[in-house]
């Protein structure tokens, strides 16, 4: 579905703006990121642009993790980059895994707080060339993240959230995958977790049969 808001129309058109490919250009597309989303209008318009989707398309993208819902706003095959709304679950339902663990992702992405807050924490990670797993993480920055801020995270780099108030949510852009897969790791009891998203796994999973 077109954007046809301001302040998303105004960033997607920035985006498709720059020189590709986007993920050799992360840092221009923080800029543009931060110019936007600290516009007063820019939650306006996004709260209008999600208001506009129809229920069954955006809920047929939309994934439950176990922290929080992701909510797809944008995934068009001529882009390279992607739009998406995080909702954090209340801290109670959250259940051990991915985001409260040390860990990457497969993409890049620049992330700001519309409402809420977490302690983010990044950190620097030892993985091992023989099994390409972590083998330990050592803290490098401790941050509660309000209302209003923002940050931007690359493929290999490592972080964990945590500490969410109730009604957290964020606004993501993000790019294609970089990587086949991500990593988590379990500081406490030291285990490391390979993650390989589901539609990567089709010609294995056929193969089976």
């Amino acid at each position: 579905m077109a954007i046809h808001n301001s302040a998303l129309a105004g960033l997607t058109a920035d985006l498709h703006g720059l020189e590709r490919p986007l993920v050799a250009h992360w840092p221009r597309v923080h800029e543009t990121f931060l110019r936007w989303v600290a516009k007063p209008e820019f939650r306006v318009d996004l709260r209008d642009y999600v208001r506009s989707l129809p229920e069954a398309e955006l809920a047929a993208r939309a994934r439950e993790t176990t922290t929080h819902f992701a909510w797809c706003l944008l995934d068009q095959p001529d882009t390279d980059f992607t739009l998406w709304l995080h909702e954090y679950k209340p801290r109670h339902d959250w259940r051990p895994g991915y985001a409260d663990s040390v860990h990457n992702h497969r993409y890049h992405f620049c992330t700001t707080l519309l409402h809420g807050s977490y302690l983010h924490e990044r950190f620097d990670a030892t993985v091992s060339a023989e099994s390409g797993l972590i083998t330990s993480v050592t803290p490098r920055e401790r941050m509660t993240c309000e209302t209003g801020s923002s940050a931007v995270m690359l493929a290999p780099e490592y972080h964990r959230v945590g500490g969410v108030a109730d009604d957290t949510m964020t606004f993501l852009v993000k790019s294609r995958p970089v990587a086949a897969w991500s990593l988590s790791y379990d500081p406490g009891c030291g285990v490391t977790h390979r993650h390989v998203p589901v539609e990567n796994r089709l010609g294995e999973m056929s193969a089976r049969i």
